[in-house]
């Protein structure tokens, strides 16, 4: 089963992020398995996704409140994207750069998925966010600020203050919802099928005032590289990220998949062949991560996850779970809820 992690950068900023806000962010880290001052020694450390789960869980706790990070200034200062963010900054706009992240965002956290896509009405595009890998739910809280840290970053790098036409969040609405106003400029609606922001495309197309087309073919290089140090360059890999990005539409066709890697399927065919492995495996190796994420959220009915896995229907669930758990789904689900508890109890 593939490992999902997020960078030393990010999860240091995130640390930085907690102090801010009045936490004790050390503590915080160790009480989630997080050996801060490696990630401030040894920068390309990277951190298990259930453990940054962890962090956000322990830090939500002590906040005790909604929001906890929904602040302009701490999503601009302490969402840490790296190298990623100097690629962007040389590139021409963000519709360019942001097609570019829709790969590069391994590099921040391969537990992460962005993808954009053009607004069926033509109001501009949506910049949507996701998780997998993780075997418990993800918090709310690390979700909401991935979202605003984007949404910053935005006006970080074209000096304007875009204004989003409409936010979204999958979680129901907040207890207490004017942080998020204050945030986003809106109030975001909740209960939504994804995580995501509309942007309009005039602030897409608007130039990045740092833009260097040198600069930008040097980021873009030295991207490449850590992403192939990440294995994020394999086939495989790409693959099983573009499954996940549409799983829930229904099951996607290897052709399918090909037509969004910009290759032939008989070419796609040819390089999975070179790494030993097939569509069909790739294809059930993803249904299986993303399966124990979803299994870990009791708000998913087994038919809304039979859905999400692009199951026809909810017997190819039971069938799957029993091949790759050896026990029906609900059984699962009962067993890892059991053991978040007793994680839980001090």
């Amino acid at each position: 089963m593939t490992q999902r992690t997020s960078s030393a950068a990010w999860v240091r900023g995130i640390a930085d992020m907690f102090t801010a806000e009045g936490l004790p962010a050390a503590e915080l880290c160790t009480e989630a398995g997080i050996d801060l001052p490696a990630l401030q020694q040894q920068p390309q450390t990277r951190v298990d996704v259930d453990r940054v789960s962890r962090l956000w869980e322990a830090a939500a706790a002590r906040y005790g409140r909604p929001g906890l990070g929904l602040e302009r200034d701490l999503a601009a200062r302490y969402g840490n994207v790296d190298l990623v963010g100097y690629a962007l900054a040389s590139g021409p706009n963000l519709l360019v750069g942001f097609e570019h992240l829709q790969r590069q965002m391994a590099l921040i956290s391969d537990a992460t998925t962005f993808e954009m896509k053009r607004d069926p009405r033509g109001q501009g595009y949506w910049l949507a966010i996701s998780h997998i890998g993780a075997t418990r739910p993800i918090p709310r809280q690390r979700v909401e600020f991935a979202v605003l840290t984007l949404f910053m970053l935005c006006g970080w790098l074209t000096r304007r203050e875009p204004v989003p036409l409409a936010v979204e969040f999958i979680t129901p609405p907040p207890a207490e919802d004017s942080r998020y106003r204050a945030a986003f400029g809106v109030l975001p609606r909740f209960g939504q099928p994804a995580n995501r922001f509309l942007l309009s495309e005039a602030d897409l197309l608007a130039p990045i005032p740092t833009h260097n087309p040198s600069l930008w073919a040097l980021h873009e290089r030295l991207v490449e590289t850590e992403l192939g140090q990440l294995g994020q360059t394999l086939a495989s890999t790409r693959v099983r990220t573009e499954i996940a990005r549409v799983l829930h539409l229904g099951e996607p066709r290897r052709e399918d998949i090909a037509v969004r890697l910009h290759l032939t399927d008989r070419t796609l065919q040819r390089r999975l062949q070179a790494e030993s492995v097939s569509y069909q495996q790739l294809l059930d190796d993803t249904r299986r991560e993303l399966a124990r994420q979803h299994l870990s959220d009791e708000r998913r009915s087994l038919a809304e996850i039979a859905d999400l896995l692009g199951f026809s229907d909810q017997s190819n669930l039971f069938r799957a779970c029993k091949r790759w758990f050896g026990m029906p789904p609900g059984q699962y689900r009962a067993q890892v809820l059991l053991q978040a508890e007793s994680e839980a109890a001090p």
